[in-house]
This record gives structure tokens, C-alpha cells and sequence, in this order.
């Protein structure tokens, strides 16, 4: 007879730890209901659905709890106690520290686990598309401070940078799962910084001149643990 009851000791808490995990680190479709019950403390598929609906319900929890644990990047970006400059190169930092952590699956949960999926997961896809929108809103928000601040120049590509360090987010989960070093990773932000400082007022580098671009990689910001990519 199957059980309809949960396992006595079951922690609930405990259980969304494991399947934020095994989403995270296999994907929304890669993660059978199989292996969530399993890890969650051997549920049975009455006692499942009993405490968490569906398998998209469940995923829509956790990832809540990924963005409250783990999503701090918007706050980050908007935490107007910084210079705009001071709020990106932290928040980009921090989402480095996160997302090589080995406590946890590497990489981004927002952007890994649902990107590519058959129709059957267009709802978690378009979940996390719109997750990703929000960072970009904020790294806008950012850079369109630091222009209104008078650090960058007026006529300063805010779209443009918006997209340089976007993509530099969704990359890092990917080099992250590669194997590529966090001292590698930090280098490579260092770099992407002196985009934002060629467009300081008073720079004397101007866009579009290679020749200007600095030669070497400004140091890392101080990170603050538990900051990464709502992307």
C-alpha cells in the first residue's frame, strides 16, 4: 500500500533545500520527480503533491528561496550608500564569490536551470527570463546613476554597458561550471571595469580608441558573502 502520509522528522525547509539544489545543479526538466522525492526525504507521490502541489509549484518555491539566500545583486546595484561605480564592481564581485562557492552547485540557479527546455517548461522559462529582465533593470538603473552623478559623461552608451556586464553575469555561470578559477574570474571584472572608467568625465581615454584602454586590471572590491546573479 503506498503511503499518504510524510515521513515522520519531515522537515520542510530541509526538503526545498535539496530540490533547490537538484534543480540548480540539473535543471528544471533534468530533475525527475523520482529523484526530488528521493532527496527530500523519500516522499511519497501522495505526501509530494500533498505538500507542494506540483513539480512547478515546487520549482516557483524554490527558486524563491534561491533569490532570498542567494539573490542579492539587486539590492546590491541599487544601495545608493555607494557610488554607483562602487555598487557594480561589489555586486559583480560578490556574484563571483556565490556562484564558485562550493557549498552549492556552481553557477547561476536563474540562469542554468530553465534557459533551454521542451515546450512543456515554457512557464519556468518565461519565469526566469523575467528574473533575468530585473538584474538588467537594475545594472540600467545603475550605470543611469552613475551618468546622473556626473562619473560618467552624458553621452555614455548606458544600453551598451547594460549589456557588457549582463553578459559578463550569465558568462560567469558558465565558466563557473567550467572549472574556470574565481581569482581568473575576478581578473576578467577588473577588466570590464575599465569600460565603465573610460567613460569617467575627465577620463582621458575615449570610446572607441583601443589605444587608450588600460593595461592592467583594477583590484577587486571587498565582497560581501551571499550576494549573487538574479539573472
Amino acid at each position: 500500500m503506498a503511503r499518504s502520509g510524510r515521513p515522520r522528522g519531515f522537515d520542510r525547509h530541509a526538503a526545498l533545500d535539496s530540490a533547490m539544489h537538484l534543480f540548480w545543479e540539473h535543471g528544471y526538466e533534468g530533475a525527475s520527480l523520482l529523484t526530488l522525492r528521493h532527496a527530500m526525504g523519500d516522499l511519497s507521490s501522495a505526501s509530494f503533491y500533498a505538500a507542494f502541489g506540483s513539480k512547478e509549484a515546487l520549482y516557483r518555491e524554490t527558486l524563491e528561496r534561491y533569490l532570498d539566500r542567494h539573490g542579492g545583486i539587486v539590492g546590491a546595484l541599487d544601495d545608493d550608500r555607494l557610488a554607483p561605480r562602487a555598487r557594480l564592481e561589489q555586486a559583480l564581485v560578490a556574484s563571483v564569490a556565490v556562484q564558485t562557492d562550493l557549498a552549492h552547485p556552481k553557477g547561476c540557479m536563474i540562469t542554468l536551470s530553465a534557459t533551454i527546455s521542451s515546450e512543456a517548461g515554457a512557464s519556468i522559462r518565461a519565469l526566469t527570463k523575467a528574473e533575468r529582465e530585473v538584474t538588467r533593470q537594475a545594472l540600467h538603473r545603475c550605470i543611469a546613476a552613475g551618468v546622473a552623478a556626473g562619473d560618467l559623461d552624458l553621452t555614455t552608451d548606458v544600453a551598451g554597458l547594460v549589456a557588457l556586464y549582463d553578459g559578463l553575469l550569465l558568462g560567469v555561470s558558465i565558466q563557473a561550471r567550467d572549472g574556470v578559477g574565481a581569482d581568473t574570474i575576478r581578473a576578467g571584472i577588473g577588466y570590464a571595469m575599465a569600460a565603465w572608467d573610460r567613460h569617467r568625465i575627465g577620463s582621458p581615454a575615449q570610446p572607441g580608441n583601443p589605444a587608450a584602454a588600460p593595461n592592467a586590471a583594477p583590484n577587486a572590491a571587498p565582497v560581501e558573502r551571499g550576494l549573487s546573479p538574479r539573472n
